[in-house]
């Protein structure tokens, strides 16, 4: 049985040295840091043929730049703060851009699939490093009682990121060539820079990570119910969303058009959600998390239930959008007040079981599509996403009670 671990998410100082001000100048930095990150994660997504039949190679093994992406990231979000423990946070985000940089030069440059994939593997370090540490940052940007609304716009390049990059990549790429949308994302990554070096405060390195501090997190209840429910609703919703396509295609019977619609009204969904979310999370980060869980539960149903119609499953994968934004808001502000004392390390193991989830949402969803039909990848996210909930209801962090910071 999982210990009771509940916490309040306003009482106490949340981050011992927080500014009285905000800095909203780094926070919009960041904000731009994320957009061009997530962008160049998504780029491949809407570029793949192109970028198969340019290198000579199948679009399966083209696509193997997402996994890796994925894989390296996964390493890197814990890895990334014990190997930087040491160095002043602000050289550290200039050095991770430069990664981001770094990779948008070497994909434009890829005319083989290892430089390719080289070029994945330093965006995975970037993706990775940046996911940890931003967080543990937004705390030190603004005054407690901000933080919900930093992680809030931070998260909203996420969002934004997901609207465009693959309709801009893929006009870009028939427009110009494939290279040219890694090209405008390499002008993100400098304006990128450039936003960080004016704006970016020195950030000495708080607390000293190891390996054993990542053992002690991991031995506390608190840290170890935020990870298993992200493991349940963001395995959940990839489950459903990687095999939302031909859901649409072989049960609704949408058009390519139609289905192009409705995969931008998901992410025009997202935006407005993750706004949402960040309001719900900072008056609770559980309701934040049972909002999106029981809210993705009767979408899934919905789906199962009437998924034929073209109209239910238009507004069902909208309101999908809307309601899973409210996750990553709500499980980074969860993990970071579990674990104040080392907020960097608790957001390295957030962002690696973010990377697991994603991973085995696709298999697990995949293996019920292969068995039972497009309903199938529904069907897991509608059980996942009820265990999550249940699993937030009983043991999420709640309003009067103090969040278990302390070592195990």
């Amino acid at each position: 049985m999982i210990p009771d671990t509940r916490s309040d998410p306003a009482s106490g100082p949340v981050q011992p040295d927080a500014p009285a001000a905000a800095n909203w100048w780094a926070v919009g930095a960041m904000t731009l840091g994320v957009f061009g990150l997530v962008t160049a994660e998504f780029l491949p997504a809407s570029l793949l043929t192109a970028m198969a039949a340019d290198l000579a190679v199948s679009e399966g093994a083209a696509g193997q730049s997402v996994t890796a992406t994925a894989l390296v990231a996964a390493v890197a979000a814990p890895a990334l703060p014990l190997l930087t423990r040491r160095l002043d946070r602000r050289q550290v985000m200039f050095g991770l851009t430069l990664l981001l940089l770094l990779s948008n030069v070497l994909a434009v440059m890829a005319h083989t699939l290892s430089t390719l994939l080289v070029a994945r593997v330093v965006l995975g370090v970037a993706l990775g490093g940046f996911w940890a540490m931003a967080a543990p940052l937004a705390m030190r940007l603004v005054p407690e009682s901000l933080f919900p609304r930093a992680m809030s716009l931070i998260l909203t390049g996420v969002s934004v990121a997901t609207v465009c990059a693959a309709p801009v990549g893929a006009w870009m790429g028939d427009t110009w060539g494939w290279r040219s949308a890694f090209m405008a994302a390499g002008a993100v990554s400098l304006l990128t820079l450039l936003a960080q070096l004016l704006s970016l405060p020195a950030l000495k390195p708080r607390a000293q990570s190891d390996l054993q501090v990542l053992g002690h997190l991991l031995a506390r209840p608190g840290i170890r119910v935020v990870l298993l429910a992200v493991l349940l609703v963001i395995s959940g919703h990839f489950a459903g969303f990687t095999y939302v396509r031909p859901l649409m295609e072989n049960v609704s019977h949408l058009s390519l058009s139609a289905i192009s619609a409705v995969l931008l009204a998901y992410g025009i969904g997202g935006f407005f959600g993750n706004l949402f979310g960040g309001y719900l999370a900072g008056r609770s980060e559980r309701l934040a998390i049972m909002f999106g869980s029981v809210t993705i539960a009767l979408l899934a149903a919905s789906l199962l239930v009437r998924g034929e119609s073209a109209l239910v499953a238009a507004v069902a994968i909208t309101l999908w959008g809307f309601a899973f934004a409210a996750f990553p808001v709500g499980f980074q502000i969860w993990i970071v007040r579990a674990a104040p004392d080392q907020a960097e390390g608790a957001s390295g193991l957030l962002v690696a079981a973010f990377q697991v989830a994603i991973a085995s949402g696709a298999v697990g969803g995949g293996v019920l599509v292969d068995h039972m039909g497009a309903l199938g990848a529904p069907l897991f996210a509608l059980v996942t996403m009820v265990l999550g909930a249940m699993l937030t209801w009983h043991r999420g962090p709640r309003i009067g009670q103090e969040p278990a910071g302390e070592a195990a």
